[in-house]
């Protein structure tokens, strides 16, 4: 085919929102300049381009996103010329790619770190697909892909596994090589998928960052390259389709809207450009339809997904539109201020809310899933009479909480269970219409998952303070791992996996700690 005919097919292509290269209006990205560069058919590497993998994400009844970026230099700016390149790829129903389903072509671009988001549509729900990207004569890794049930349609199972809170100093990423070899529908990755800081001076510390505290675009993308280059991590992704959020780390510790961690080291404006680039660099490796391509200040992360009749997941963002926090923070907890009650905080921002009550509302489902970052239940870390909170949790913004709490006592939606991560521990939590009194009705179940590497130098606190909180059924903050799920019409079981230790990636073994169960119309959670 001559060059002249790629074009043209591309165009076609972008005309029907079929090849995801970009939108205009962002950084003075313009559908225009796209075609102000040639399209390279045959480029020449320096080395294997598909080093950071393949993923896929985001599931609908009838598409997927697939995803990779080419990288031959992967934590040196990527090692990719200034040039528009041709990438083929192709979706089979067979893991040999011989039974070809639809193949195409997209364009890696510059603009957007030479990253690929395919995304595909008119595919057969709940149907397992296989899928490969190939740029002149490299071929990527394969990836497996599962599309969702189709709506209203009765489903007997669902399997999956949460995690999040990968610092990668901290250790290898060995629960994902565990990961890899679970039978899962698909992966949900809670936030912290990287760590934004400089190099660890730790004795504990296993591996190594490539810089020093991250601020610009090529800062955030390297750091990507250096965490996406983890073998068992590729691993993960290849094997299943992922639905991502993120949480603090991946812009800047406990940022809060527009507000950084350290506002005396960073001007609004600073901190403003730094989270865009944060944006930028997390979309572009990351398994994202367009609609969350980042626009101005704004990249749009909350969103709904639906299995069939048997479970709506409704996944937060709460990073992003959520209140700075007003009572002063000491760590792990500080001691309860009034101003915390201000009706006027918030998480997620008036919008999302609305929008979280809305599907929680209208669901059809057995089973609605919070996807979240943070606990959500209470934690009081004050022995007696007197609380102290995390104030960075719900916990810092109880109004909020609340207010979800007299939705679900009001409105009833089917079973609801919140799964959560960023506290670098394996939790349980009976969320209660009032944590204070012990009595109170059971609303719904937290399942709370640990880190897959990060450290948890807090969890004696937690744990000498189990006491004060009567409505957690399990808490172990000592260990490394994931969540796995298995979700029927009439129960849904969390089995909390850990592997035996993440410094060493010869020796590492992985466990059942702990399994509980929820059965359907009765919240609050069983050990079995």
């Amino acid at each position: 085919m001559r060059h002249s005919n790629f074009e043209h097919y591309l165009s076609i292509k972008f005309k029907r929102r079929n090849l995801l290269i970009g939108a205009s209006g962002f950084l003075g990205f313009t559908i225009a300049s796209q075609w102000s560069r040639r399209v390279l058919a045959q480029p020449k590497f320096s080395a294997y381009p598909f080093t950071l993998g393949v993923a896929s994400g985001d599931p609908l009844p009838n598409g997927v996103v697939l995803w990779t970026r080419l990288a031959p230099n992967p934590i040196n700016g990527g090692g990719m010329p200034q040039e528009n390149i041709l990438v083929r790829w192709q979706l089979t129903a067979d893991e040999s790619m011989k039974k070809v389903v639809q193949k195409g072509f997209a364009v890696a671009t510059p603009e957007l770190a030479h990253s690929v988001h395919v995304d595909v549509q008119g595919l057969e729900p709940d149907r397992v697909y296989w899928y490969q990207f190939k740029v002149g004569n490299e071929l990527s890794p394969i990836g497996r892909t599962r599309t969702a049930p189709a709506l209203g349609t009765s489903i007997s199972q669902l399997n999956f596994a949460f995690a999040s809170c990968q610092e990668y100093q901290s250790g290898f990423y060995t629960a994902y090589k565990f990961m890899a070899e679970e039978d899962l529908d698909f992966v949900v990755h809670l936030g912290d998928y990287l760590y934004e800081g400089g190099i660890s001076t730790s004795a504990t510390r296993v591996r190594e960052h490539n810089s020093p505290e991250i601020i610009t675009l090529e800062d955030y993308r390297n750091r990507y390259a250096l965490y996406k280059s983890d073998p068992d991590l590729q691993a993960s992704h290849a094997a299943f389709l992922w639905i991502v959020t993120w949480d603090d780390h991946e812009v800047d510790n406990n940022w809060a809207g527009f507000v950084p961690e350290d506002p005396d080291r960073q001007s609004p404006e600073q901190f403003r450009q730094r989270r865009r680039a944060a944006f930028q660099a997390y979309y572009e490796h990351m398994p994202l339809r367009l609609k969350s391509f980042p626009t101005g200040d704004d990249l749009k992360l909350y969103r709904r997904f639906a299995f069939g009749d048997l479970a709506y997941f409704h996944v937060l963002d709460t990073r992003q539109y959520r209140s700075d926090r007003v009572c002063l923070q000491t760590f792990p907890s500080a001691p309860d201020c009034p101003d915390r009650l201000d009706p006027s905080l918030t998480m997620t921002g008036k919008e999302q809310e609305e929008w979280l009550f809305k599907g929680l509302e209208r669901s059809p489902a057995r089973w609605n899933v919070l996807a979240q970052q943070i606990w959500f239940g209470q934690i009081d870390y004050q022995p007696g009479t007197e609380k102290a909170f995390n104030m960075d949790q719900w916990d810092g913004y109880p109004a909020a909480r609340q207010r979800i709490l007299d939705f679900i006592e009001t409105r009833r939606p089917s079973n609801p269970v919140i799964i959560t991560g960023d506290w670098h521990s394996f939790c349980v939590q009976d969320i209660k219409k009032n944590f204070d009194d012990p009595s109170s009705e059971i609303l719904a179940t937290e399942f709370a998952g640990t880190s897959i590497s990060s450290l948890c130098p807090w969890a004696s606190n937690v744990q000498a303070n189990l006491s004060e909180n009567p409505h957690v059924k399990f808490f172990n903050g000592d260990v490394r791992g994931y969540i796995r799920c298995q979700i029927t019409r009439n129960a849904w079981r969390s089995d909390y996996r850990a592997v035996s230790t993440t410094a060493n990636q010869d020796t590492a073994t992985i466990s059942n700690i702990a399994s509980f169960i929820v059965t359907s119309g009765q919240p609050g959670a069983q050990k079995i």
